[in-house]
């Protein structure tokens, strides 16, 4: 296989998002959909029919037909659907969460390493263009808060805000921090349209100092999506629904001090069809920019940290 080659890819699960995921594997460059699979034929033939994919026939077909996939299935078949394509040597990224529990992620990510190829997790607003913009400043926040609202729907009730939406935020907020350790959860959470808790706030402490405050809740009359940064001597606020910045800096000049206004630049995109992008790149071994196994269950270990502290279930 050559650089230039498109690679053969395949997607498990073609429901809300899985949907996206197979126009994407037909529209992008770089990919050969090789065709799409889901127990669902009636849903699987209408997303194919949609985007002008095969339907497979079964996961074994997946399997030997690609040689990466994307995994959109439901939380609890994440481990037994990704070890089927990589034990095969497939390159695999899968919806986050990585697994329905930690163990089940580490035994993944040790099946990737073994067979040498890329595994990565979705954590689709890594990939967005202004949270990319931050990143490239290098930060070193002290504090930290996120907002994470949304209006309730019916999907995603098998788990609760905290694996639905904050893992978004204990992703950003663990990647803003280099990957620094949290050392402390403290949180509450309740439910509310649901049996599972579907508001929740939580305070982390990480190791290297920096405090996150973080607010997910699917019960909101209003959509939020913000996270603000404070550095020593800078400020950025984050839009990830308008994908924009604003930032602000410390000036001082002698005994003055003031505030200045800073330009981030940010070029709009869509961030799954970056995180597509990301994906070929690490298949062919360019890992920069890309949120891997191990990221990916750092994420999930805190938020079953922050389920935990709150008293209720990860997961069924």
């Amino acid at each position: 296989m050559s650089e230039q080659a498109p690679l053969a890819v395949t997607v498990v699960g073609v429901g809300h998002l899985g949907r996206h995921h197979v126009r994407l594997a037909r529209t992008l460059p770089g990919w050969r959909c090789v065709g799409a699979f889901d127990p669902d034929r009636t849903r699987l033939e209408a997303v194919c029919a949609e985007f002008g994919a095969r339907p497979l026939t079964s996961l074994d077909e997946a399997v030997a037909l690609a040689e990466a996939a994307v995994i959109a299935s439901p939380t609890v078949t994440h481990r037994e659907v990704a070890e089927r394509f990589l034990a095969a040597g497939r390159h695999v990224l899968v919806e986050k969460p990585i697994a329905a529990s930690v163990a089940e992620a580490h035994e993944m990510v040790r099946i990737a390493r073994r067979n040498g190829v890329a595994l990565g997790v979705g954590h689709t607003e890594f990939f967005n263009p202004a949270v990319q913009a931050v990143l490239a400043r290098a930060p070193r926040p002290r504090y930290l808060e996120a907002q994470r609202l949304s209006p309730f729907t019916r999907r995603s009730l098998d788990i609760d805000v905290v694996l639905d939406l904050m893992v978004h935020d204990l992703q950003l907020a663990q990647a803003l921090n280099g990957g620094s350790p949290v050392r402390e959860v403290r949180a509450v959470g309740v439910p509310v349209l649901s049996p599972r808790v579907d508001l929740a706030n939580v305070r982390l402490e990480f190791a290297n100092g920096c405090v996150a405050n973080l607010t997910a809740s699917r019960v909101s009359s209003e959509r939020v999506r913000k996270l603000r940064l404070f550095e020593p001597d800078a400020y950025h606020s984050i839009d990830y629904a308008d994908q924009s910045v604003s930032a602000y800096r410390l000036v001082r000049t002698g005994a003055e001090t003031t505030i200045s206004p800073v330009d981030v630049p940010v070029e709009k995109g869509e961030p799954l069809a970056a995180e597509h992008l990301a994906f070929q790149r690490a298949c062919r071994g360019d890992v920069r920019a890309w949120v891997d196994g191990e990221s990916g269950t750092a994420a999930l270990a805190t938020a079953v940290a922050v389920v935990e502290a709150i008293g209720g279930v990860s997961l069924p």
